[in-house]
């Protein structure tokens, strides 16, 4: 008996160092921020995981968003979470994919700015819808259309009818905003209703160029925007090591990003990814933006790259397709071509939006380049 104490001691000791070892970085004095909300996305259904993981952040962190169904649709574990998050002085999100509104429910909903304030903003809904749909999910906005206009009017609207299954009759929804993350189409997820997108970091996809959909969309549209830092790699260790993630925060910052999130999470949805080195890369980026507050670009001086209306393809390659539903062309080519040709020569002074009822004045751009050749200023 006494040999099998002495076993468990050790190892409940080695347990114990490692995760002193793995947050030995932290201090515990939490910063001071400027204009980003900087967090991670933790998507596994363990309240005391979460919670460590929160012990690790929150000096540095002024975000969080609780993003395993485990969780939100659990009341009991989704209110321990929340109140936990409250408590440390975070802002948090909650993820949901219930179309019936019962995941969380409508009275949680109604009482949740009630009971924390300003540090709830709200419901992250669905994810990757565009995505999604441009790679042939069996469960997708519109699977058949006439033609490029039929698709966008199905897309939008049925995307609106998701969302407002989640949120219809909630009493409280002119105070919380919906969120979601996606990797493609983010014009006409707005338009379906998002107050804001995480454009996706992930694989080996143009980091500049889903900036520039998703900044230009939301410019156009009066909405805000970040970016969601996701998986690289589709197994161990799954994200970017901490050089990469650190320039990956920085380049988004920037940009402009109001949100940038670490997800976190192995492919099972079980536990956390995130490693020593990623912790450090977001201590050493919050530092970073509280040592250089970023400038207030005016939109004067970027440039907007302006496609045919409801022309939704993906950009990712030469065999990428348009609402998912028609294979790439001779006229999707050229725009590709078009489109890197310009990321070439404005990079991050670069903004893609639709010709779709904008009032381009409005907007203030210095320089519009039609998908037909026409420019306007410059």
């Amino acid at each position: 008996m006494k040999a099998r104490y002495v076993i468990v001691v050790v190892i409940i000791i080695v347990l114990i160092a490692a995760m002193l070892i793995k947050y030995a970085f932290v201090d515990s004095s939490k910063v001071e921020y400027v204009d980003v909300f900087i967090g991670v996305d933790a998507a596994y259904d363990s309240v005391s995981e979460i919670k460590t993981l929160v012990d690790a952040v929150s000096p540095y962190t002024n975000f969080f968003v609780v993003g395993s169904k485990g969780i939100t649709f659990n009341e009991t574990k989704l209110d321990d979470v929340c109140q936990y998050l409250y408590d440390k002085g975070l802002s948090f999100i909650v993820y949901t994919d219930d179309h019936y509104g019962q995941h969380p429910s409508r009275p949680w909903l109604a009482s949740a700015k009630d009971r924390w304030g300003d540090h709830f903003l709200g419901l992250y809904i669905f994810d990757e819808v565009g995505g999604k749909q441009l790679d042939r999910w069996n469960y997708t906005a519109v699977h058949k259309a006439d033609n490029y206009t039929d698709a966008g009017n199905q897309y939008v609207n049925n995307v609106y009818g998701w969302v407002q299954d989640v949120v219809e009759n909630v009493t409280v929804m002119d105070k919380i905003q919906i969120f979601t993350s996606d990797y493609a189409l983010y014009w006409f997820d707005y338009k379906g209703g998002y107050d804001t997108l995480f454009a996706e970091f992930g694989g080996n996809y143009s980091r500049q160029m889903n900036m520039a959909f998703c900044r230009g969309a939301a410019i156009a549209q009066n909405k805000d925007w970040g970016v969601m830092i996701t998986h690289t790699y589709t197994d161990v260790p799954y994200i970017s090591n901490g050089t990469k993630l650190y320039d990956d925060m920085v380049s988004a910052y920037e940009n402009g990003a109001k949100y940038i999130v670490i997800f976190d999470s192995n492919k099972n949805y079980t536990h956390s990814t995130l490693t020593a080195e990623h912790f450090q890369a977001l201590k050493d980026f919050t530092e970073y933006a509280h040592k250089y507050p970023r400038n207030s670009e005016p939109t004067s001086e970027r440039t907007a790259f302006v496609l045919p209306k409801d022309f939704a393809y993906g950009f990712r390659g030469p065999t990428d397709r348009i609402w998912g539903l028609w294979e790439a062309d001779d006229f999707s080519y050229a725009m590709s071509v078009q489109l890197g040709s310009l990321l070439q020569q404005y990079g991050s002074k670069l903004d893609v939006i639709y010709d779709d009822e904008v009032d381009y004045y409005r907007l203030g751009y210095g320089t519009f380049i039609f998908w037909n050749g026409t420019t306007v200023g410059g």
